[in-house]
């Protein structure tokens, strides 16, 4: 059996370490690569030879979307894998009408999500950034010591996960070994699943009322957009921490900033809305606001665990075996 023609597509300066020179080793003992260079851009003259001789295409980062003028370019066209995580933006609905199948490597890209995560909620019981800043602020000790008398920490803290997605689970994962009590609001997630997940499954006005830390890991959806808004967040606990690593949408950071603006709770936030905020945003200024430039997924090394996930994927399809990772168009309509 010849070995399938396979072409990339990406943005080369957002995907560095995601193929190193030992995956595309691999992947050219199962098929044949056309250019190592990636498309960025479907219409230029270079992509049109590439797609029509393509069997295969990965994708990652700053792809152009595939639609169906790319799908007409690509005759052969049999697989397509996403080497990255969610697939909206990347792929029409073509695709999956035409009988393509496609793949992606959101589970790969959810073990840095959920690492940062675990270490937010660390810090955020431990109050380790408080502690810090009082430390730079005064040279000395003497109201960090006070601090530590203070009830804070994470022996029997209250965890309230919201959204059991991929991202969700491996988090609740992670935090079995530790002494939390981990809450959980999914509507998807039935009573038997939440015994086998070791959480206490509630809904979201309680969760957000008893979690000393709220963590959201629901996927950005029409009916997801401002879940937390102002009545929810005025639910939270004096001292309580909200963690956002899924999507800033899912919050209105109006009324987010309000409640920080009081000093009564505490935010770590990876992810906002619109992504950049404003150069003027509180975000920035805030005391009690821990901002990151969403770097909780994959960043530099971690990229790599991408690339081995795709090149895993094409492998068995070149050898006739099902794909782990295979998405349906069904399951676009609940995916981050």
């Amino acid at each position: 059996m010849s070995r399938p023609a396979v072409a990339f597509a990406m943005q080369p300066e957002r995907t560095r370490h995601v193929l190193t020179p030992e995956l595309l080793s691999r992947l050219g003992d199962v098929a044949r690569i056309l250019d190592e260079a990636p498309m960025t851009s479907f219409d230029d003259e270079r992509a049109k030879r590439l797609l029509a001789e393509a069997e295969i295409l990965v994708t990652g980062w700053g792809a152009p979307l595939f639609d169906r003028a790319a799908l007409a370019l690509a005759p052969h066209l049999r697989l397509i894998v996403h080497a990255a995580g969610t697939v909206k933006g990347v792929v029409n609905d073509c695709v999956f009408d035409a009988g393509v199948p496609v793949s992606h490597a959101a589970a790969a890209n959810a073990v840095p999500v959920a690492e940062f995560t675990l270490a937010a909620i660390i810090f955020a019981g431990k109050q380790v950034f408080r502690f810090r800043d009082l430390y730079a602020a005064d040279r000395g000790r003497s109201r960090t010591h006070l601090l530590q008398g203070q009830p804070v920490g994470n022996y029997r803290r209250t965890v309230g996960i919201i959204g059991a997605s991929r991202i969700g689970r491996r988090v609740i994962e992670l935090l079995r070994p530790f002494d939390y009590q981990v809450l959980l609001y999914d509507p998807l997630v039935g009573e038997e699943d939440a015994t086998a997940l070791h959480v206490e499954k509630i809904d979201l006005d309680t969760l957000m009322a008893r979690s000393d830390i709220v963590s959201l890991h629901a996927p950005s959806l029409p009916e997801t957009r401002h879940m937390i808004d102002a009545r929810r967040l005025s639910l939270m606990k004096d001292g309580a921490t909200l963690i956002n690593t899924a999507r800033g949408a899912l919050v209105d950071e109006a009324a987010l900033i309000d409640r920080l603006k009081t000093g009564s709770i505490n935010a770590i936030i990876d992810v906002t809305d619109p992504e950049i905020p404003h150069e003027n945003s509180p975000f920035y200024d805030l005391p009690n606001v821990f901002l990151t430039p969403h770097i909780a997924g994959a960043i530099g090394l971690e990229r790599t665990r991408l690339g081995e996930m795709a090149i895993d994927e094409i492998a068995r399809f070149v050898e006739g075996r099902p794909l782990h990772f295979e998405i349906r168009k069904a399951d676009l309509e609940k995916m981050a």
